[in-house]
């Protein structure tokens, strides 16, 4: 049987919103989106919710000429991941590695200076973290949210995407604190984008909308 793709982002967030109704009124949970395209997602689930929404921000190392190709990820906090059997078998340069995580660092700040416009992030100890985004394929920049949110002392961390490849959701699953939460594990899986008709790309402007009417909401 044909699995239906998701009209666009916000309807994958309502359907993955519908896996985690047992999280619903807590006061302990936090739903933090991976930005830009984890946005929209986390928006709908912390609205059904009826939890607060913040973003957690990581920047996906990609291979030069082949970007979506994850060589690793940098996340808030300083800490950075990397595949080690891929970086291995490329056997780039340290000094191209270096250019790399320089320029995706300095995205990376960029982006916390204009999400967060001095907010400070919420504190995550000793609470319930849901951390959400479009959708998992190599699992690097959500295997480095979780590394960095760990830091942060939560009571557990749970990993939410409406759409994941499946080996790559039981291995990311494995770094949190129960089974990747995922809406659907199509097979053959091919990428993130063909689940969604429209996957047009969440710009800055969106991302701040949405910020803001869910902090209008609590």
């Amino acid at each position: 049987m044909a699995v239906r793709r998701f009209l666009d982002r916000r309807e994958g967030g309502r359907v993955l919103a519908a896996r985690l109704l047992d999280y619903k009124d807590r006061s302990d949970v936090v739903v933090l989106a991976l930005p830009r395209g984890g946005v929209p997602v986390a928006f709908e689930v912390a609205g059904a919710l009826n939890a607060p929404l913040d973003v957690f921000l990581v920047r996906k190392l990609g291979v030069p000429g082949q970007e979506e190709l994850a060589l690793g990820a940098i996340a808030s906090g300083g800490v950075t991941i990397f595949n080690e059997a891929l970086r291995a078998s490329l056997r780039l340069p340290e000094e191209l590695i270096d250019q790399i995580i320089e320029r995706e660092k300095k995205e990376l700040e960029r982006r916390e200076r204009v999400y967060r416009a001095g907010r400070e992030m919420p504190d995550l100890e000793g609470k319930t973290v849901i951390l959400v985004d479009d959708g998992l394929a190599t699992g690097a920049t959500m295997k480095a949210a979780v590394a960095a949110v760990k830091t942060r002392k939560p009571a557990r961390i749970i990993i939410a995407v409406p759409v994941a490849a499946r080996g790559t959701c039981e291995d990311v699953g494995r770094e949190s604190d129960e089974m990747c939460v995922a809406a659907m594990t199509p097979e053959p899986f091919y990428g993130v984008g063909m689940w969604y008709q429209d996957f047009e790309q969440t710009t800055d402007e969106k991302v701040l909308e949405l910020l803001e009417r869910a902090r209008e909401k609590n």
